[in-house]
């Protein structure tokens, strides 16, 4: 078995996957991140870029096999897409961190719920499928990180969006292998989807995942891919990654509690040090109008990603997608705003004379000593100058939602509270927390028609459905 591509050694443990084998902490810090996502996904729904997905279903949509949230059905491709995307657009869903690579595994669960719901799963088999999809998404972030090569972690989606969709179709490992092969060789990002910010930023993984809804579906019948994607000559780590090794023949379910739940909707390396503001914000009144300057000094990701470091400068402003990958933007609206929420993004406020002004006055710089704590702690130091002469400090290491300070069911449902108010009724809102939280007990088709009822447009997939 040693001389076999790595893709059947994935495919074996996708497939053979079971609920029992998820500890118990591992099912409970999924279903909190399933219904974290839920809340992101209905929170979404009139997004600019959803409308226009929901244009070009209502043209062409297909087949009504599976749901939509909000309402109507599509195929399982197109499901997976458009519901993939609700969950990433506000880019408040859940993250993981690792030394050379950061994703967001709930990323994962459009295509998983696809074809669960194709398959007419139960609520356990849901869950197994969403499990194998996160564990294989952060390994591959841990072992073979491709941000270092210009390439985006969307890359991974092929083998991580896949192993969770075979496992849901119930796929031999066979049919299960192919499939990986054809969407691990098919489906590789470019980095520049992170420093040329546009709509594609949360659509690219969900686009990924839905490709892998349809290539699985095609392996199902028959059709054939590389199986040398992963460690063949020319594969990924010929090509991107470099070498690694996984045994996964011995993997388990423990990256899922190393999963980050965001508490602001804002990139995952800014949460420590909106929090550190946000505190000093309360506890001195400030108010922006009596801040001199406000400095961070963070670690080298953040710095790059969204503090003006490799990935590019961050004080240029206008879109929602510019401003929720920047520090100073970030920094500025949670002190002018006390919160930072999606009404943070909104066009006006994006570009509002307050904040751009404010935004000038935020210093980032990169500091090697918590660069070295990194990726187990986020450290960083606000401190904010005021006009008066005074310095006020705030060290941070982490955050509420941080695997060490972990999300739990209060927290969750008041997020999700937060993102459906007057978006569902109170009613319906209990219904979908009691579900996803004994979704063992339930099929998929339970969940999927309370997310139907979701108010929306309806016709996204179909018309009169």
């Amino acid at each position: 078995m040693a001389d076999q591509p790595m893709t059947l050694h994935l495919a074996r443990y996708a497939t053979s996957a079971r609920f029992e084998d998820l500890p118990g902490d591992a099912r409970e810090a999924l279903k909190i991140r399933l219904l974290d996502a839920l809340g992101c996904a209905i929170g979404a729904l009139e997004g600019p870029p959803i409308a226009i997905l929901r244009q070009d279903l209502a043209e062409f949509g297909g087949s009504p096999i599976v749901s939509l949230v909000g309402g109507g059905h599509a195929t399982p491709r197109d499901a997976a897409f458009y519901n993939g995307a609700l969950v990433r657009y506000l880019d408040f869903n859940d993250s993981y961190i690792a030394p050379g690579e950061t994703c967001h595994p709930s990323d994962n669960i459009g295509a998983v719920l696809a074809a669960a719901e194709y398959r007419d799963l139960p609520g356990s088999e849901l869950l197994t499928a969403l499990a194998v999809a996160y564990q294989v998404q952060c390994k591959l972030a841990e072992e073979g990180p491709v941000r270092a090569r210009h390439f985006d972690h969307v890359t991974h989606a092929g083998f991580a969006a896949t192993s969770g969709v075979v496992r849901a179709l119930r796929l031999e490992p066979g049919q299960a292998a192919h499939a990986l092969a054809m969407a691990g060789t098919a489906l590789n990002a470019l980095r520049v989807t992170r420093t040329s910010l546009s709509h594609w930023k949360g659509l690219a993984y969900p686009y990924a995942a839905s490709e892998a809804v349809h290539l699985a579906l095609l392996a199902a019948r028959g059709l054939t891919g590389p199986l040398g994607a992963l460690d063949g000559r020319k594969g990924l780590m010929d090509a991107i990654s470099g070498p690694f090794a996984i045994d996964w023949q011995s993997e388990g379910f423990d990256r899922i509690t190393r999963t980050f739940v965001k508490r602001f909707n804002a990139e995952v390396h800014s949460q420590p040090a909106l929090e550190a503001l946000l505190e000093l914000r309360a506890e001195h009144g400030l108010r922006a109008a009596d801040v001199e300057a406000v400095e961070l000094d963070t670690f080298d990701v953040a710095y790059d990603i969204i503090g003006g470091g490799s990935d590019g400068e961050k004080t240029r402003i206008a879109t929602k997608e510019e401003a929720d990958h920047s520090l100073p933007y970030l920094l500025a609206v949670a002190l002018l705003d006390g919160q930072v929420l999606p009404a943070q993004y909104a066009p006006e406020r994006v570009v509002a004379e307050d904040v751009q002004d404010l935004l000038g006055r935020v210093v980032i710089r990169n500091r090697p000593e918590y660069t070295r704590r990194f990726p187990d702690e986020l450290a960083c130091m606000v401190r904010v100058r005021t006009r008066g002469g005074a310095v006020l400090e705030r060290e941070k290491s982490d955050y509420e939602g941080h695997w060490r300070r972990p999300a739990d069911w209060v927290s969750a449902t008041a997020k999700f509270t937060g993102l459906t108010e007057g978006l569902v009724t109170p009613e319906l809102r209990e219904e979908l927390i009691t579900c996803v939280r004994t979704l063992e007990e339930r099929r998929t088709g339970t969940l999927t028609d309370l997310l139907r009822r979701v108010p929306g447009d309806g016709k996204a997939g179909e018309r009169g459905a």
